[in-house]
């Protein structure tokens, strides 16, 4: 990646500096990089060192053409901002990760280019996220290459067969890392509700699920199995999963919450 062309980042909010970060930390930069932000944060332009960062489309040169321009910006501006850049896509490729905007409207809104629709999450940052991505037919094995390169070092990524999976990824991966937080949250104010100081409360909370995550990711054995294994009978771990895996409790809770982020994305591609 270290011969990349020009890639040209519309957005600097939380995903395109969860992208710039991740693009960052791995010390494999792309060549030449354009941040187009009106209202760059402190902390992301922090970010910037050595990167060029405009305000807005019309502060690009003239004879600016970049080989991938990434639309990282909300859903629900992404018509009002896409037409801006139709002169750059030529002979480029638009990499679009808003969440619930299928191809085929990008497509309407400018023209029958070389897109791919991506859903990253925030671990990104870290190098620790994963992207799953759909492209059109216009986009050629190079222009794939070169998503995978600017992608791959934010953490995994697969390309997907079938878009109508978009809506549910989005759910699992895109919206996941909430969940995670949440579940550190509750966790850490549980054990401080049992007694344990804050910040002990708060180490053990996210080393342990940061520590069985990675345990589920380098063992063969299932998660089922790995609960399976930690859970005694008539022990403390079985006492706490009884209420939690109760009718009403946690497997039912995440089935509604993944159904209705799902719902939601689709409710953002009709709009």
């Amino acid at each position: 990646m270290n011969e990349l062309p020009s890639i040209l980042l519309v957005g600097g909010g939380k995903m395109g500096s969860a992208l710039l970060s991740g693009w960052i930390t791995s010390k494999v930069m792309p060549e030449k990089i354009t941040v187009v932000e009106p209202n760059p944060s402190p902390v992301f332009l922090r970010r910037m060192k050595g990167i060029s960062l405009v305000s807005s489309p019309s502060d690009l040169p003239c004879n600016y053409s970049p080989d991938a321009i990434i639309f990282a910006v909300k859903p629900q501006i992404i018509p009002s901002v896409v037409g801006s850049y139709t002169k750059y896509l030529c002979n480029s490729m638009a990499i679009s990760v808003a969440a619930g905007v299928t191809i085929e409207q990008l497509e309407v809104l400018i023209g029958r280019h070389s897109i791919v629709r991506a859903m990253p999450n925030t671990p990104a940052a870290i190098g620790r996220g994963i992207t799953a991505a759909f492209s059109n037919d216009k986009v050629n094995i190079s222009q794939k290459r070169l998503c995978e390169q600017l992608l791959k070092v934010t953490g995994k990524m697969v390309w997907i067969e079938n878009e109508s999976y978009m809506d549910a990824i989005t759910a699992v991966s895109g919206s996941g890392p909430a969940y995670v937080f949440l579940l550190i949250e509750c966790l850490t104010k549980a054990g401080i509700a049992a007694g344990l100081p804050n910040n002990l409360s708060s180490q053990l909370a996210e080393s342990t699920i940061a520590g069985a995550a990675e345990l589920a990711i380098k063992t063969n054995e299932s998660p089922a199995t790995l609960r399976e294994n930690v859970t005694s009978p008539g022990g403390t771990t079985a006492a706490a999963l009884k209420i939690l895996m109760n009718p009403d409790g946690m497997p039912s809770l995440l089935e509604r919450a993944v159904a209705a982020a799902t719902a939601r994305s689709k409710e953002l591609a009709k709009k």
